[in-house]
């Protein structure tokens, strides 16, 4: 399942990149969790969480990103805030990328939802 995970990391970051992003660090760890990709956007860091599901049976991929996941995901962001005091100053968003079953063959199945939440 990791490797699955890792997998869609990979696409989620290539994509954000052809979008303009620049990524800093993939998979942070911290004792409060994991935030998966965090990124530049012009002047704004960007803490993202990247969300897939196969099966339409489920929740969305958005809405499998519930209130603790984020408290979670704004916990870990600031522990990397302490640990890089440099980019304290620097305005943050919390974006979520997802993968969904595909609905059609023209849809790339990919969806960006910039601030996704706020802190």
């Amino acid at each position: 399942m990791k490797a699955l995970g890792d997998h869609y990391e990979r696409l989620a970051a290539d994509w954000l990149r052809c979008q303009g992003l620049q990524i800093l660090e993939r998979n942070f760890r911290a004792r409060t969790g994991e935030i998966d990709l965090i990124a530049m956007d012009a002047s704004q860091l960007v803490f993202i969480e990247v969300r897939a599901r196969g099966n339409p049976g489920f929740s969305s991929a958005a809405g499998s990103v519930t209130r603790r996941k984020q408290q979670r995901i704004i916990a870990t962001a600031q522990r990397f805030l302490q640990a890089r005091p440099q980019l304290k100053t620097l305005a943050c968003r919390f974006d979520v990328v997802t993968f969904d079953p595909r609905q059609a063959q023209d849809d790339a199945g990919i969806h960006w939802i910039r601030s996704a939440f706020t802190a």
